[in-house]
């Protein structure tokens, strides 16, 4: 028998007495000890700590035989499986290793289709007798576990009295200890699988969509260079967040329960003057990014970056490039790791794609690119990218990708936490285009349209100041407003939600693109082989020259808020599509099926399931957000605003008893018939949320139950915060109930 270990977050209940009472000052910000971080570690080199907590190739070395690692080696460049004699000296070594960093258990690490990872930790002691007992860790239970999958979400692929599920280990992705609260565990990386094999995590899928543009890209660039026998295919995924003061967030029912505030009036300062971005970091964020980048060093999550963002109380984070799979995965410990040391900081980071209304949201940049065993990064254009044959080839091929299958990528990236960013303060819009700058976008038009043309990218130019050096400028400037934009040497997918797990966009885009270069490779082979045989350039690019004419209404360098670009987009027949219920339906298409049927990705099940569970997902979003903002309207917002205006009707009629006349008193009985029509609407609006809720949740199809809650009862969330923020603004600060955005927005200073 396993039980279910997996237990709902419990949230720090909402302690009215001390919110009242904290709110008599929460313009301030709650007084924080110093220093309180033992930073001794950060006075060596990163380099002298880097990887320490990871078993990887200079731990397996102390470990393992030369015959254990070149198994894992292969088992992660070529996917050979590791026979049982090697798995338990594996596990032998990983269990000694983790013995020797003081971890008592180890625990299966996935990522399950819920947004955060899972875990089951079980001791490595077993008892031998009475008062006697071992470590001990075999290979089996190394490579396969078996944790209790009912009551993950399968999309109908599970009963939830069907509880078996596997999780088998990855070899891909090095095993790690990871730290909480002084407690130590080996975490192993692996695949979640239902009983009967269908995938119920991210990573399955990732892995198959990988392994797809790998094979169909290494034999691409046989027609280039015989000697590539391999790709790698490469992942910098930049993390966006916020930071706000756990006491302010406690005191906010929406941001505990929600992840972002469902009222909130716009503050005096918001990021008008943009003096936030890139500017000084607080002493105490400071401390913060320092603690969780030397976590995430020992883990070896190679963080480069650090740096303020446009909105106040909001930052960013980056590390280099890695191989895809690894990096979706340091991506999920990232945020484990941000979130576990925020506590220690008397911090909460906020990964909502629009925790705030009025600024900007939160994204993640996912930074992709080719790269062969050989070393050469396959988006790379050189010098003369007209002339570098094999570059235009991926680059078109990719574009190609993107323009037939728009839809599919909206719909990896859509959630409705991310609705609220797209297409608004500085995140792309809900339009695929895909952006490579004048220079590229002068090329193809060009390549297009003549054989011989021997154009270059023109060289770079340079800015020249005097006592400064010189500052060479690129081919092509960078695009913010673009979903998909070409930044040098790489494809820059800016779409991706800051709290959205990347391996779903990226299983998207691997996927179409490895189809794509398949289906390349096939039409230039029968160019080649044809009844008049093309010489392989020639069929190479006529092959390019077709694609690129049939894809080039996907180009797109301008400003993609305007409303230009909206009826243009609409001309050249690019779909925009701003809601989730309506994207989601992408993945139900017939090419969407064919697509990753074909290509083994998932089955016609798999993919139904999974779709099913993003509209559930959708739709649970939604009704907790309801439910939250019932709540914080009864209980807190009205009552507040009903008792301010009891002081007001109260000195009203001291005044008046006092003989002060009716006329003087005029701005109090305004305000007084103010709150009253604002508390009706609102008293209305909330009633109508509620009953609109109520009509949905009896729909049984999925799919128009989520078409409901997006377009019945979201809409109400609109009106209700309107009303909310407008009593907001005139209700005595010491009577509101909660801290507003001035506070949570400097809180963290």
């Amino acid at each position: 028998m396993h039980n279910d270990v997996i237990s709902s977050l419990q949230v720090r209940p909402l302690q009215h007495k001390s919110m009242a009472n904290a709110s008599k000052n929460q313009s301030n910000t709650p007084s924080r000890k110093k220093d309180n971080i033992n930073m001794a570690a950060n006075e060596n080199l990163i380099s002298g700590y880097y990887g320490e907590n990871v078993f990887g190739t200079e731990a397996q070395k102390k470990y393992l035989s030369k015959e254990a690692i070149k198994a894992i080696a292969e088992a992660r460049k070529g996917g050979k499986p590791i026979d049982i004699q090697l798995a338990n000296e594996v596990a032998e070594g990983m269990k000694e290793w983790a013995l020797s960093k003081s971890c008592t258990h180890y625990t299966h690490w996935f990522q399950p289709l819920r947004g955060t990872t899972a875990e089951k930790h079980d001791s490595f002691f077993e008892p031998v007798g009475e008062d006697t007992g071992v470590e001990k860790f075999s290979g089996k239970s190394l490579v396969q576990q078996e944790p209790d999958a009912s009551s993950f979400p399968s999309g109908g692929l599970r009963n939830t009295f069907e509880a078996r599920g596997y999780t088998a280990w990855d070899p891909s992705s090095p095993a790690f200890i990871m730290e909480k609260a002084g407690v130590k565990t080996l975490c192993i990386p692996t695949i979640f699988v239902s009983y009967t094999g269908e995938a119920l995590d991210y990573k399955a899928p990732l892995l198959k969509a990988l392994a797809l543009t790998r094979k169909a890209a290494t034999e691409v660039c046989k027609y280039f260079d015989p000697k590539v026998s391999d790709c790698a295919i490469s992942l910098g995924i930049e993390q966006e967040y916020f930071l706000v003061d756990a006491a302010h967030f406690h005191l906010r029912p929406d941001l505990m329960l929600a992840g972002r505030t469902l009222v909130g009036s716009s503050p005096a300062k918001g990021q008008q003057l943009e003096d936030h971005y890139f500017g000084s970091i607080p002493n105490r964020v400071l401390a913060f990014m320092s603690d969780f980048e030397e976590t995430s060093h020992k883990l070896g999550i190679p963080l480069r970056t650090r740096h303020n963002e446009v909105a106040p109380a909001q930052f960013e984070c980056a590390p280099q490039y890695e191989e895809a799979n690894l990096a979706v995965d340091h991506n999920s410990l990232l945020m484990d790791v941000m979130e576990s040391v925020a506590d220690r900081h008397e911090f909460k980071v906020l990964f909502h794609e629009k925790p705030f209304k009025g600024i900007n949201g939160s994204g993640k940049h996912n930074n992709w690119s080719i790269i062969t065993n050989t070393g050469v990064n396959l988006l790379s254009p050189g010098n003369s990218p007209l002339e570098n044959l094999q570059f235009l080839t991926f680059f078109i091929n990719t574009i190609k990708a993107v323009y037939d299958h728009a839809d599919l990528l909206r719909a990896s990236i859509a959630t409705a936490a991310n609705d609220h960013r797209l297409g608004a303060n500085e995140a792309p819009p809900a339009i695929v285009s895909v952006f490579v700058g004048d220079t590229l976008e002068q090329v193809l038009n060009q390549f297009e349209g003549d054989n011989s043309g021997k154009a270059k990218a023109s060289k770079a130019g340079s800015i020249k100041i005097p006592n400064i050096p010189e500052i060479l400028l690129d081919n092509t400037d960078r695009n913010r407003t673009s979903p998909f934009a070409f930044t040098g040497n790489k494809f820059e997918f800016r779409a991706v939600g800051s709290s959205d797990n990347c391996a779903s966009s990226m299983t998207v885009l691997n996927t179409i693109v490895g189809h794509q270069l398949n289906k390349f490779k096939a039409e230039v082979d029968e160019l080649i082989k044809g009844k008049k045989p093309m010489k392989t350039e020639e069929a190479i690019k006529t092959v390019l020259r077709g694609y690129l004419k049939d894809s080039k209404k996907v180009l797109f360098g301008g400003n993609g808020y305007s409303d230009e670009w909206v009826k243009e987009a609409k001309r050249r027949g690019l779909n925009n599509i701003k809601s989730t219920p309506k994207a989601l339906e992408a993945y139900l298409s017939k090419p969407s099926f064919e697509l990753f049927v074909k290509n083994g990705i998932f089955s016609h099940k798999e993919l139904e399931a999974r779709t099913e569970i993003r509209f559930e997902n959708y739709i649970l979003r939604l009704q907790i957000e309801g439910r939250v903002m019932n709540e914080m309207v009864e209980n807190h917002i009205i009552p507040a605003a009903i008792n301010y205006q009891k002081r007001l009707a109260d000195n009203v009629k001291t005044l008046l008893d006092i003989g002060q006349a009716k006329s003087s008193l005029k701005a109090q009985t305004e305000i007084i018939t103010r709150i009253s029509e604002l508390v009706n609407k609102l008293y209305a609006a909330n009633n109508a949320m509620t009953a609109e809720r109520a009509k949905a949740n009896k729909i049984d199809d999925a799919h128009k139950r989520a078409l409901a809650y997006c377009d019945k009862v979201k809409p109400l969330f609109d009106e209700i915060r309107e009303y909310s923020d407008s009593l907001e603004s005139i209700v005595d600060d010491q009577e509101w109930p909660f801290p507003k955005y001035r506070d949570l927005l400097n809180g963290c200073r």
